[in-house]
Parts: C-alpha cells; structure tokens; sequence
C-alpha cells in the first residue's frame, strides 16, 4: 500500500468491557485518532480546520470486527486516503495487534467537508492526499 500511514496504542484497561474485549465503540475512537494524527503528519490541523468553518465530517462507516482486542494489547492502526466520490473521500483503515500482525478491524470510514454555509466541497488539500496516495 502506498502512503500507508500507522500509529501505535496500547489498550487500556477501561477501554474493555464486562467480557475483557474491548467494547466496539473504542474503536471508533482508535480510529478517529489515527485519522486526525494522519492529516496532522500531512499538515491538515483539524481543529484549525474547524475554527476556520471547514468541516470534515463522517458520513459513513464500514467496519468489520475480525477478533478482539483485550487489557493491555499493544497494536497499530493504519490509514490510507482512498478516493470515493467526487464529493466524498474515504479512509481505509485496518487495526492489527503487533505480537502476530493479527488483523483484529478493517474498516472504511467515508467523509466529507462542509463549509460556513454547511454545503459539501472537496478543499485543495484533499486533492493533495488523493494525488500522494495515487
């Protein structure tokens, strides 16, 4: 994969739930996470990109839960820009544990950006991820 981009985390113990697994909904948060280090890395700031009344929002997520992560798991979470739409972009992203490269998560999460007027557009930088990923 080309400009694969990964970030390593390690499970904590609250992060799991009644039957020692990490509770599915964790992984939206590992998942966010890594995108918004991704952009940074690229130099997209998300946060600035909000102050500014750009907003990149998720509009779809796709995930699928191939094992379980539990307490204490170290793993990374890859993400890669992959084209969608003409308005819309995706991230393919998978969440791997490190001691076996064991694939645990594959997902796609599809997004867009809104500006001030909350109207879907596509800003220069996206253009530029999809032209490095390419």
């Amino acid at each position: 994969m080309s400009d694969l981009f990964t970030l390593d985390f390690k499970v904590r113990d609250y992060e799991c739930d009644m039957q020692g697994i990490v509770n599915n909904a964790v992984y939206f948060h590992y998942l966010e996470h890594a995108r918004h280090e991704y952009l940074l890395s690229r130099g997209v700031d998300f946060a600035a990109l909000a102050r500014e009344k750009i907003n990149l929002v998720v509009v779809r997520s796709e995930m699928d839960y191939k094992a379980s992560l539990q307490s204490g798991d170290r793993f990374i979470v890859t993400v890669q820009y992959q084209a969608v739409s003409k308005l819309r972009f995706g991230f393919r992203q998978q969440v791997l544990r490190q001691q076996d490269g064991k694939l645990m998560l594959d997902a796609l999460i599809t997004g867009t950006a809104l500006n001030a007027q909350g109207k879907p557009f596509v800003p220069g930088f996206i253009s530029q991820l999809a032209a490095v990923a390419g």
